[in-house]
């Protein structure tokens, strides 16, 4: 006696989930094969479709660098690590930095003080000078 004529009402998929036999589909490999040929078409499109508009993107990108005189990312760190080339060709150590301002000789400290000194009101100058 078969087990799924005790149950009317059973379906061939509980048959298979109980252990009964798989019906074979002699079509399965064929079908599962163009599913996967269709996503992988599908997944072809998407990128394309997206490298035509980030290639769009550029064009308008390159256009609004060109307009108002902007340079690429790798542009600009191409330019600075030739001038940096540049810069240390005849020298047998790394350039030298600017001294920043402040850091000088004493002179400049003082004429710095007066600078200030000219801004301040002169009621609050008063204050300073007693």
């Amino acid at each position: 006696i078969h087990f799924l004529s005790a149950f009317p009402g059973a379906t061939k998929d509980m048959g298979k989930m109980l252990g009964g036999e798989e019906e074979k589909d002699p079509d399965a490999q064929k079908k599962e094969e163009e599913r996967q040929e269709a996503l992988r078409q599908q997944e072809e499109e998407r990128k394309a479709k997206y490298a035509r508009m980030e290639a769009e993107r550029e064009n308008i990108r390159q256009g609004i660098r060109d307009k108002y005189g902007i340079k690429k990312k790798e542009e600009k760190e191409a330019e600075a690590a030739a001038a940096m080339e540049q810069a240390s060709e005849g020298s047998l150590t790394r350039p030298k930095k600017a001294v920043p301002t402040g850091c000088g000789d004493e002179e400049e400290e003082e004429s710095i003080v007066d600078t200030v000194m000219k801004f301040i009101p002169t009621p609050i100058m008063d204050i300073f000078n007693k």
